[in-house]
C-alpha cells in the first residue's frame, strides 16, 4: 500500500514539529502562488479563476500519491504555453469550447501519466535529452516573455511562435496604451529591483539570509498589492487600463471533460508532449531537492502522483499542472518537511478563492505580465549553448535545432524536432561505434589503444576492443571493420574481440558474429572472445554460436594474450 500511497509512509509519524514547518512553508508558497496562478491561467488563454482552481485539488491529490516531500505542484509557465498552443488551434479563446478543450487536455494528460506510472514507463522521459530540454525551455521562455510584452503595452498579440508574435507586435506599435505601459514597466522595474537588491539590503539591516531570501521572492505579491491599490484608487480601469475583472468567488464545482473522440485525437499528441515535458521538469527538481536532504523519490510513482493531480485538475475545472521549479525551491527553503505543506497550500488557495477574489478585481493585467516575464527570464539560458558547443557538437546541434524550431514553428514541432534529432544522432553514433586495436602494457595485465600508448603487439594477433552494445544498427559496421583488418594483415591467425563494454547482443548482431566466424574459418583465422559479461554469455550459450566458435572464450584479455602468445611460440621451428 505504501508503494502506491506514499502518504502512508509519513502520515503515521506526523507531529507538531512537522506541522509547524509545513504550515509556515504553506503560508509562504500560498502568497507566491496566488498571483502566479492568475498569471499562468491568462497565459494559457483561460479565465483567471481557472488558475486558482488548478491550484487546489491537484495539490491535495499529490500529497496522497507523490513521493517528493517538497515538490510544489500547480500551473507553470511552459505547460501553460503548451496548453495555449494546443487548445488555441481547436477553439477560440473566451469560449466554452476553449475551456472544455483545456479541461480535456488535463484529463488526457492525467490518464497518460497515470498509465505510464502503473506500467513503469518512466524511462520514456529519457528520450528527452538534457540539451533538448534546455533548448526547449529557453525557446519557450523567449516566446512567453514576448507574448507578455503585448499585455504590458496594452495591445493584443496573437500567435504561438516568436515570428508571429514579433510581426504582430510591430503592427500594433501604433496602438500602445501609455498608461498601461507605465504600470507594466514600473512593475517590471520593481520586480527586477526586488530580485537583485532587496535580499542584500535586508541582510545588511540584520535579517537572516533565509528570511531575506523568502521576503525577496515575495516581490510579486508587493507588486500586485501596490498596482491594484493604484488602479482602484485612481480608477485607472476607466481610462483604458485592462484589469483582471470580476473573479467568481467560491470553490470550483465538478467539471467533466469532453468525451468526443475527434477532440481526443486532436489533443492526444499535445497531451503526450505536455505529460513528458512536465514529468521531466518535475522529476528533475524533485530529485535535486531530495538529494539535499538525503531523501529519494520514485520516478514511476511520481508519474502516478502527477497523473492523478492532473485528473483532479480536470474534474475541478482546471488545466494541466506539473511541479514548478521556483515554487518548489521556495517550498524547500521555507522548511516544508512533508507533502502536507502542499495540502495546506491548497487550503490557503481555497480560502483565497472564497474570500479574497473581490480584492483582485482591479489587478492590472500588465502587472501579471511583468510577473510572468520575470519568472520565465530565469529559464532562458544562452550560456548553455556555449558550454554544449565546447563539449559535444552533436548535442549542440540538437539543442540549436530545438530552439530554432520552437521559435519558428511552435512548441510541439520544436520539441519533436529535438527528440527526433537526438535519436537520429544517437543511432548514427552507435551505428559507427568507437573501436580500438589494443596492445599489452609491459609488466602489467592492462591493454591500451596502440595509437595512444607504447604497447606490445604481435603481427599474428589482433586484439579489437568494441566500445558499444552490438545491435542491428552497427552489426554491418562490425563485420566491415573485422574483414578489413584481416584483409590488410595477411599474417593474422587469431582475432580477439574484447567485449568488456558490450552489455547486449541482439539477434542481428549474433548473425553477424556467426558470419564473421564462418568467414574467418575459411581464411584459417580463429575468432576469440574475451571479457564477455554474464548476461551476454547466458544469451550466447542458448545458441549454437559458442560450440561453433573457431576460437575460445577467455575470461580476461590478458589470459587470451598469454595463451595465444604461448601457442605461437610453440609453433615456431627450432633453430
Amino acid at each position: 500500500m505504501k508503494r502506491y500511497f506514499p502518504i502512508l509512509s509519513w502520515l503515521p509519524d506526523y507531529n507538531r514539529q512537522l506541522l509547524a514547518s509545513d504550515s509556515m512553508a504553506a503560508v509562504i508558497v500560498t502568497v507566491m502562488l496566488i498571483p502566479q496562478s492568475l498569471a499562468y491561467a491568462l497565459l494559457a488563454g483561460l479565465p483567471a479563476e481557472v488558475g486558482l482552481y488548478a491550484s487546489i485539488v491537484p495539490l491535495l491529490i499529490y500529497a496522497i500519491f507523490g513521493t517528493s516531500r517538497t515538490l510544489a505542484v500547480g500551473p507553470v509557465a511552459v505547460v501553460s504555453l503548451m496548453t495555449a498552443a494546443a487548445v488555441g488551434s481547436i477553439a477560440v479563446q473566451g469560449t466554452g469550447e476553449y475551456l472544455t478543450a483545456a479541461i480535456t487536455l488535463a484529463f488526457l494528460s492525467g490518464i497518460l501519466l497515470t498509465l505510464m506510472g502503473l506500467f513503469r514507463l518512466g524511462f520514456f522521459a529519457n528520450f528527452l535529452s538534457h540539451p533538448v530540454i534546455s533548448g526547449f525551455i529557453t525557446a519557450a521562455g523567449l516566446i512567453i516573455a514576448t507574448s507578455q510584452v503585448g499585455q504590458m503595452l496594452g495591445v493584443k498579440l496573437s500567435g504561438h511562435t516568436l515570428v508571429e508574435l514579433l510581426s504582430g507586435l510591430l503592427r500594433q506599435l501604433h496602438g500602445i496604451h501609455w498608461l498601461t505601459l507605465t504600470i507594466g514597466a514600473g512593475s517590471l522595474a520593481f520586480l527586477l529591483g526586488v530580485r537583485r537588491y532587496l535580499k542584500p539590503l535586508l541582510s545588511k539591516v540584520g535579517f537572516e539570509p533565509r528570511t531575506a531570501d523568502l521576503v525577496a521572492k515575495a516581490g510579486p505579491v508587493f507588486a500586485v498589492t501596490l498596482t491594484t491599490l493604484l488602479v482602484w484608487g485612481l480608477q485607472l480601469d476607466q481610462r483604458g487600463v485592462q484589469v483582471v475583472g470580476t473573479i467568481p468567488a467560491g470553490l470550483p464545482g465538478l467539471a467533466l471533460p469532453s468525451f468526443d473522440l475527434s477532440l481526443w485525437q486532436q489533443l492526444f499528441i499535445p497531451a503526450l508532449l505536455i505529460s513528458i515535458v512536465g514529468f521531466v521538469e518535475s522529476v528533475s527538481v524533485a530529485q535535486t531537492l531530495a538529494a539535499k536532504r538525503r531523501q529519494r523519490i520514485e520516478p514511476d510513482q511520481e508519474l502516478i502522483g502527477l497523473g492523478t493531480a492532473n485528473l483532479g485538475s480536470a474534474f475541478a475545472g482546471g488545466f494541466p499542472v506539473t511541479g514548478g521549479i521556483a515554487r518548489s525551491v521556495v517550498n524547500f527553503d521555507a522548511g516544508a518537511a512533508t507533502p502536507a505543506a502542499g495540502a495546506f497550500t491548497a487550503i490557503g488557495i481555497a480560502l483565497a478563492t472564497l474570500f479574497l477574489t473581490p480584492l483582485l478585481e482591479y489587478l492590472p493585467v500588465a502587472t501579471l505580465a511583468a510577473t510572468i516575464i520575470i519568472a520565465v527570464l530565469s529559464l532562458v539560458d544562452f550560456g548553455v549553448l556555449k558550454r554544449t558547443w565546447r563539449y559535444s557538437r552533436s548535442d549542440f546541434m540538437a539543442m540549436l535545432a530545438t530552439i530554432l524550431a520552437t521559435l519558428v514553428a511552435g512548441v510541439e514541432i520544436g520539441i519533436a524536432t529535438g527528440v527526433g534529432l537526438s535519436l537520429a544522432l544517437f543511432l548514427y553514433k552507435t551505428s559507427q561505434p568507437h573501436s580500438a586495436i589494443v596492445g599489452h602494457v609491459a609488466n602489467s595485465e592492462h591493454f591500451r589503444n596502440v595509437k595512444r600508448f607504447k604497447v606490445e603487439t604481435d603481427p599474428h594477433i589482433i586484439l579489437l576492443r568494441i566500445d558499444e552494445n552490438l545491435y542491428f544498427g552497427n552489426a554491418r559496421y562490425l563485420e566491415d571493420t573485422l574483414y578489413d583488418l584481416v584483409a590488410r594483415k595477411t599474417e593474422v591467425t587469431d582475432v580477439v574481440l574484447i567485449c568488456a563494454s558490450v552489455s547486449y547482443i541482439d539477434a542481428t548482431a549474433l548473425e553477424s558474429l556467426e558470419a564473421i566466424n564462418a568467414r574467418f574459418k575459411d581464411a584459417h583465422v580463429k575468432l576469440h572472445l574475451s571479457e564477455v559479461k554474464g548476461p551476454v554469455m547466458d544469451q550466447l550459450q542458448r545458441t549454437p554460436f559458442i560450440s561453433e566458435l573457431s576460437g575460445k572464450v577467455f575470461l580476461t584479455t590478458f589470459s587470451a594474450w598469454r595463451s595465444l602468445k604461448g601457442q605461437l611460440r610453440s609453433y615456431e621451428p627450432v633453430q
